[in-house]
């Protein structure tokens, strides 16, 4: 198994395309696996036939463990095969000890048992019953799908009706005429004499056909990691956030020169808002050096440096990947790098070291796209603080003079993590965001 980057220490195997016994030529795809924020894909060094394969579909392997041998037929592969994995471990069988041995009495007990089991429908979807027992549940209008049958091979027989008709209450002579003729059924209790139950206690049964109306599926490692994460973070960190509102006319303006520019050849980059927000926090990062942190406990981590993650919304789940020295990039340079970034998240071909939350100093969450007006994200620990940029909206505004009118203000909500910011240094950098956003300098 691959080591991708220096902090994954395991990958999980998604599928296996090529399988024991298999051919294989020199570049074909052997298998596919994912870290928790990336997948890739295992190609064949050599042509040769897959003599050993150690691990199955969802497996999580150790990175550096042999996952296939390849080789020629007849070859000798013991001092390659991996003693600790699935296939070629041997398993000692356990010895009954006194305490596991049925005694004589007990036996018959456990053939019972045993026959318990066996309770689905055949293949066909038809229930097993014997003529008996289907007689006795006819006349007593007894639903018989849900009853489990001890018979040979889990056939229902006349006891296990019996068994079922002594937990269901006795029916009335016109509720059992309502069961036999109307797709209802008793409930537990009967509100008749000596517990009958009456019409009225009658309710329609489950349609089959909505019977289940749910489906479990397992979640990927991505989303466990997720998960664990995003828990984590609110579990263990004192988290605020403050909203405020930056008046967008100045980047709206920038944002049509940029078009235009592009139109023209002048520019070969597409400029995004996106882009402009995160240009104004590095510089706002860099006034306010403290929030530019790693809160570790009893320490805290000042990084000379701004490493800028942005979030991607990707088919397998939000992912952070992360610009190392954001601030030396020009605004060009910086959207260049996010595309960059974005689109292998997308692809899932990203390099992982720069996924892990460590590789960042602060991280941005625009979310203004969708709409949000407002929203409160959670912070990347052990980063200090995140930025959730909204969508922009049109609010009144002093323009001077008595005047007001509607201008359109783009909102901001900076999550902080309190045992590391103090509430007025963070609304203080949150201010400074605002102020770069009003005061962006044109970079045409």
């Amino acid at each position: 198994m691959p080591k991708q980057g220096q902090s994954v220490e395991s990958c999980i195997v998604n599928e296996l395309k090529k399988k024991q016994g298999d051919t294989v030529k020199k570049g074909d795809i052997l298998f596919s696996y994912e870290t928790d924020k990336a997948s890739f894909e295992e190609e064949s060094p050599v042509d040769g036939v897959v003599l050993a394969c150690f691990f199955n579909e969802g497996d999580e392997v150790p990175v550096l463990e042999n996952v296939m041998i390849i080789g020629e037929p007849g070859e000798d592969i013991s001092a390659l095969a991996s003693p600790e994995s699935p296939k070629t471990a041997q398993v000692e069988t356990p010895k009954p000890t006194v305490e596991t041995l049925p005694t004589i009495s007990s036996q018959a007990h456990s053939r019972d048992a045993a026959r318990h089991v066996f309770t689905q429908p055949t293949a066909t979807g038809e229930t097993k019953i014997s003529p008996r027992a289907k007689n006795l549940a006819t006349s007593q209008a007894l639903d018989t799908t849900a009853i489990s049958g001890t018979g040979p091979q889990g056939r229902i027989i006349e006891r296990d009706v019996q068994a079922a008709l002594q937990n269901r209450p006795k029916l009335t002579p016109l509720a059992r005429k309502m069961v036999q003729e109307e797709d209802v059924q008793p409930q537990n209790s009967g509100t008749g004499l000596a517990g009958q139950a009456k019409s009225t206690d009658l309710a329609a049964s489950q349609n089959a056909v909505y019977s289940v109306d749910y489906e479990d599926k397992k979640i990927s490692n991505m989303r466990k990691l997720i998960a664990k994460s995003m828990h984590a973070s609110l579990q263990n960190s004192a988290q605020l956030t403050h909203h405020l509102g930056a008046d967008a006319r100045r980047i709206l303006e920038l944002r049509k020169q940029a078009k235009v520019a592009l139109d023209a050849g002048k520019i070969s980059t597409n400029i995004t808002l996106n882009d402009m927000v995160c240009s104004a926090v590095i510089k706002a990062l860099k006034q306010f050096p403290n929030v530019n942190t790693h809160f570790l406990g009893d320490t805290i981590r000042y990084f000379n440096k701004v490493h800028l993650g942005l979030a991607v919304d990707t088919e397998r789940g939000l992912m952070v990947p992360v610009i190392r020295n954001a601030d030396d990039l020009s605004i060009i340079g910086l959207a260049n790098q996010f595309k960059e970034v974005a689109a292998a998240c997308r692809k899932g071909n990203v390099n992982p070291e720069i996924l892990v939350a460590e590789a960042g100093t602060f991280t941005v969450s625009n979310l203004g796209n969708y709409g949000v007006e407002m929203f409160t994200p959670v912070v990347n620990l052990p980063q200090s603080a995140i930025l959730g940029v909204n969508t922009i909206i049109p609010r009144p505004k002093d323009l001077g003079n008595g005047v007001y009118a509607f201008v359109p203000y783009i909102g901001l909500s900076l999550t902080y993590d309190h045992r590391s910011l103090d509430g007025g240094e963070a609304t203080r950098f949150l201010k400074q965001i605002a102020i770069e956003i009003e005061n962006f300098e044109s970079f045409l």
